[in-house]
């Protein structure tokens, strides 16, 4: 397994979503897959990273609404540091929610909304494309498995940077050897022992691989669960989900 290549998230209003990403963040679509009954659109920064991660909008083509859960948290982009005040009026004079200003953070991060209630943490970096994708959080409800299952069915390995606080945990994974502009996935656990509704808002972490069926037995011999396997996509891709029920895509880079 390798980079994390994409984070998806369900929208209601597709051309609405697009512009609000393409103002604020100056996102560019990478590309776009256009299907019978839904929409498929990649999106990212201008000069970003190789390896970073694109954000995949869905749009059902049913009109369809969603619930959110809070099984995910949100995802997170970049500005350089000395800058996260002044981003954050930017946003603000352009008409975006005041959701949590930096002051209310502490003067170390802020969290905004996009049109469809998606939590978008903004997080001071001095390296990656402005408002290029930091990482995805994620709620576990047992940090020992949560960790385990990332290390053992991903091979992925704990960097290193954790915040441990008085209710909760944060973890970041991120592939051995990554570049720093890749998006990394943070686990948060929280202390209290309470357990979460994942809903259908947030759809999906994409993991990157060379060769599909290879990486598929590779998981199937680590017991990862049987969830969609290539040949019931097409051999385009496929799923498994990890110990809490959040949906791992596996693709390839083309």
């Amino acid at each position: 397994m390798d980079t994390l290549d994409h984070v998806m998230i369900r929208v209601e209003d597709l051309e609405e979503s697009l512009a609000w990403y393409q103002e604020h963040f100056g996102y560019e679509e990478k590309g776009r897959w256009e299907a019978d009954t839904f929409t498929n659109v990649f999106l990212g920064p201008e000069g970003m990273h190789e390896d970073g991660a694109k954000l995949e909008l869905t749009y059902n083509h049913d009109g369809r609404s969603y619930e959110m859960g809070d099984a995910w948290g949100h995802i997170a982009v970049r500005v350089p540091e000395g800058e996260l005040e002044e981003r954050y009026q930017e946003l603000m004079d352009g008409g975006v929610e005041d959701y949590r200003d930096p002051e209310s953070c502490g003067g170390r991060y802020a969290f905004v909304k996009d049109p469809d209630g998606h939590e978008i943490e903004i997080v001071k970096r001095d390296h990656g494309a402005l408002w290029s994708i930091d990482h995805t959080m994620i709620r576990v409800e047992d940090p020992d498995e949560a960790l385990a299952w990332w290390t053992r069915k991903l091979g992925y390995a704990y960097t290193g940077d954790r915040w441990e606080a008085d209710t909760f945990a944060n973890y970041f994974m991120a592939p051995v050897d990554a570049a720093e502009e890749e998006m990394t996935v943070e686990l948060t656990y929280n202390y209290d022992g309470r357990s979460y509704e994942l809903g259908d808002a947030w759809g999906h972490l994409a993991v990157r691989t060379d060769d599909l069926d290879e990486a598929w037995a590779d998981l199937m011999t680590r017991d990862a669960e049987d969830y969609r396997d290539p040949e019931s996509c097409g051999d385009r891709y496929a799923f498994t989900k990890d110990q809490d029920g959040h949906e791992i895509e596996i693709v390839t880079r083309d």
